[in-house]
């Protein structure tokens, strides 16, 4: 990639951000590459999201695309633009860095998906908390179709479906419908086209209606849980909910839900 089309990237407004309700609604902003994830582009996600993170205002999260597609994958054009060890490393460091980022965030994220989710696109999908599609969508980890095996898509592929369909989608590089993603777990629900912003704020508002310091906690609780054997789950989980007592929201939580009234969360 040259020099001149780098400063070009970096002075887009690759990701468009947008706060209400107290919720923050990113969106992926190359339409005409279907929002394939320069190394620019991989950037700005990160730092959008550590500022969200460091925003209190923030209840949640939503990722979605601009144009006819959520995202592509990665910017095959800029891959084969600089062949080097070097700039590949940076670029597949960059995406896991994004994606830790995401599933690191206090806020949970919910991902809105049209068009098609492809390889990193699809492994963003799968990383994020929640994934709500319109019901005319595909998804494919394709790498395999042009002799580049998804490996980092697969990390967040085989972490939400079965083994079975992971390696299915892996290595035939074959799409699947909507319907099909709901059914194996890679998304929540697919909707009608029109449905899809209310069901994605429908998830959206019911977060942010939560204590955010309870959100926070039990979504660190819940990836932390997942990399350990069942004793120390049970071992770790019991020490988050003893924490999580002596919290002041939870201690509204339960004075409100006593009482039949509705609470109101301090956030710590």
């Amino acid at each position: 990639m040259s020099v001149e089309t780098v400063a070009a990237e970096q002075s887009e407004d690759l990701v468009l951000r947008e706060d209400s309700e107290g919720i923050a609604r990113l969106t992926l902003n190359r339409p005409k590459q279907y929002n394939a994830l320069s190394l620019a582009m991989m950037q700005a996600v990160r730092r959008e999201l550590e500022r969200i993170g460091e925003d209190a205002s923030i209840k949640a999260v939503i990722i979605e695309g601009a144009g006819r597609g959520f995202c592509a994958g990665h910017d095959l054009r800029e891959l084969r633009g600089e062949v080097s060890r070097d700039f590949y490393k940076q670029v597949f460091d960059t995406c896991c860095a994004m994606m830790m980022a995401v599933t690191n965030l206090p806020q949970p994220v919910i991902a809105k998906v049209h068009g098609i989710a492809t390889a990193a696109g699809c492994q963003l999908v799968a990383t994020c908390d929640l994934a709500v599609t319109e019901e005319t969508a595909r998804f494919a980890t394709p790498g395999v179709n042009i002799g580049l095996f998804c490996s980092t898509p697969m990390v967040a592929l085989s972490r939400n479906v079965p083994r079975k369909r992971a390696m299915q989608m892996l290595l035939t590089g074959e799409m699947i419908e909507a319907p099909t993603a709901a059914e194996w777990g890679l998304v929540n629900k697919a909707v009608p086209e029109d449905e899809l912003e209310d069901a994605v704020m429908g998830f959206a508002r019911a977060v942010a209606s939560k204590s955010p310091h309870v959100l926070k906690i039990g979504k660190r609780a819940f990836y932390e849980q997942l990399d350990v054997g069942l004793s120390e789950a049970y071992r770790q989980t019991s020490e988050v909910m003893t924490e999580n007592m002596l919290a002041r929201d939870a201690a509204e939580g339960i004075d409100a839900f006593l009482e039949k009234r509705e609470p109101t969360w301090q956030g710590a």
